[in-house]
């Protein structure tokens, strides 16, 4: 069994940043046209989250809202989540 609840696309990513991310309930997209698509066929606005692995504040906001199950509920439901 994965020791992981959610696991999302970021898991393919080359990118360290958006592999820490990867577990987080949010559905979360690299940007991309794969992302820009969804956000038009589903008519979405998107959520823009940019960070880098050693920002402080990046991981509080992991934290404090993209681990959090109600939150990532409500981001899901109403945007499409990109990560950069």
């Amino acid at each position: 069994m994965s020791e992981h609840k959610h696991t999302n696309r970021l898991i393919h990513e080359t990118s360290p940043y958006l592999r820490q991310h990867a577990h987080n309930p949010v559905d979360w997209y690299a940007w991309g046209e794969e992302a820009l698509a969804r956000a038009r066929a589903e008519d979405k606005p998107i959520f823009l989250s940019v960070g880098y692995s050693a920002c402080h504040w990046c991981h509080v906001m992991e934290h404090e809202s993209f681990e959090d199950e109600e939150t990532a509920a409500l981001m899901n439901d109403l945007f499409v989540n990109i990560k950069v």
